[in-house]
């Protein structure tokens, strides 16, 4: 596998001193999976080619040595010699560390110098196309060049293999395109050598963490790099958006506190969960779905009782279900409980095949976060689509905010909060819902009901 970097920035060869190698030598190093050799086919004042080029060993890959891991990938028949992979990325921290963590000694005002760099990769793996090459490169302001390999030329009825040869050009300083290199090649793979544990959070946020974020196919990226490990995506998803200004889910956080703290005097938390357990309880449902579950806790409660033989939380933020995780200690179920809790990002808005066939439902305080014009798709996703017996949802009453002088959002509850219904238009609402999805709706008040302005939370219980 070979990986060229070119500057004509003058004195072109100040790009040795960023790589730490010298332009006059052929450096060799040897990894556990073969050598990994560094040379420069092109060294001028107006042009500096460094060239870096893996030998992988297929035999290494077969067998297990000292300290290393058991990688059998087809094991007499792969592309990994040849093909642009995390082998690379490996290849780039180990060889070319220095200049990835931006240090160079010698002459450090050049760290931070933007220059023009055009990178070449040989046998670049992309299953998904040309499109999807674009869009990983050209956000983050590469001009990209892709030319595609057929699968053998004598035989052009064959078709177009997976592989590419890539050239990159974009002016940037160099750590931060060995960065790029880093994170994306493997995610052009999809097929990562080793074994990915909670460290790969802490890499993904150290080189990719000022940019990530924001990337279009940010969720795309971080799941495959993460080897499609679902606990580690959420995790690592979780970890970039926490220092981004603004931060929507922190500022929901933030606002769930300030709904927290109003309604704590009455503790209507434990209302509502007292409320949707006993009709959970009376419906005899055991395999439940908390759609919008937050940070998971009313899941801790499902949890907790072994009668609930499923349980499922949905959310459509990767921050809560990340801590939701951590509240119910998934990354520790014994081999018995696994699969019995599971977290799934998704929306109440549309229709979720992974949601049909359980038992209940459980919407709490979720509909008044929905714009009134938008509550017809959830009526669909859950009513029509997902149809359990029961649906259970609590909402605030919204008569009852007299009782509260100086809420923190004003005349509602939440800064988030889309609505707030008084008990004739909830009743109106679930009325019409029950009717036309072929349901039958009781209402039941939750916390102590003032003889003037009812109760603060109002629940319907939805069965069919």
């Amino acid at each position: 596998m070979l990986l060229t970097i070119t500057t004509t920035r003058e004195p072109a060869t100040d790009l040795g001193y960023l790589l730490h190698k010298h332009p006059a030598r052929v450096q060799e190093f040897p990894l556990w999976f073969g050598a990994v050799r560094v040379f420069y086919p092109k060294a001028q004042e107006d042009e500096c080619t460094a060239a870096i080029l893996l030998d992988v060993d297929p035999q290494r890959l077969r067998r297990r040595g000292r300290g290393e891991p058991a990688f059998r990938l087809e094991p007499y028949v792969n592309d990994r010699s040849y093909a642009a992979s995390s082998f690379l990325s490996v290849a780039i921290s180990r060889v070319l560390g220095s200049a990835l963590q931006g240090t160079c000694n010698a002459r450090p005002e050049l760290v931070d110098v933007e220059m023009p760099l055009t990178v070449r990769l040989s046998a670049v793996p992309c299953a998904s196309g040309h499109a999807f090459l674009s869009a990983l490169f050209e956000p983050l302001g590469y001009e990209l060049l892709a030319d595609g390999h057929a699968l053998d030329p004598q035989f052009p009825q064959w078709g177009d293999s997976r592989y590419y040869t890539v050239e990159l050009t974009k002016t940037a300083r160099l750590r931060d395109l060995l960065a790029h290199l880093y994170v994306l090649v493997p995610v052009l793979d999809d097929a990562k050598h080793y074994w990915v544990g909670d460290d790969e959070i802490d890499k993904l946020r150290k080189y990719a963490g000022d940019w990530l974020a924001e990337h279009p196919l940010r969720d795309d990226i971080v799941r495959r790099y993460m080897r499609h490990s679902p606990r580690l995506t959420r995790a690592a998803l979780a970890s970039l958006v926490e220092d981004e200004a603004p931060d929507p889910d922190a500022d929901a956080a933030r606002q769930d506190d300030a709904e927290a703290t109003t309604e704590e005097t009455l503790r209507l938390y434990e209302h509502r969960h007292r409320a949707a357990l006993a009709a959970l309880e009376e419906s005899g449902a055991r395999r439940v779905v908390d759609l919008g579950c937050g940070e998971g806790k009313f899941l801790h409660h499902l949890h907790a009782d072994r009668r609930y033989t499923e349980v499922v939380g949905v959310d459509v933020s990767h921050r809560s279900l990340a801590r939701a995780s951590g509240r119910l200690h998934l990354d520790r179920q014994s081999d018995r409980e696994k699969g019995r809790v599971s977290l799934v990002q998704g929306s109440a808005l549309y229709r979720d095949a992974r949601l049909t066939g359980y038992d209940a439902v459980v919407l709490m305080e979720v509909i008044e976060h929905i714009d009134p014009g938008r509550l017809s798709a959830l009526e669909d996703a859950v009513f029509a689509s997902a149809r359990p017996s029961t649906v259970v949802v609590t909402t605030p009453n919204r008569e009852y905010n007299a009782r509260w002088p100086e809420l923190p959002a004003g005349d509602a509850r939440h800064a988030d909060h889309r609505f707030e219904w008084t008990r004739e238009e909830f009743a109106g609402w679930a009325d019409r819902v029950a009717s036309e999805h072929g349901y039958a709706v009781e209402f039941r008040p939750i916390g102590e009901v003032d003889p003037d302005v009812g109760p603060p939370t109002q629940m319907g219980v939805f069965r069919r």
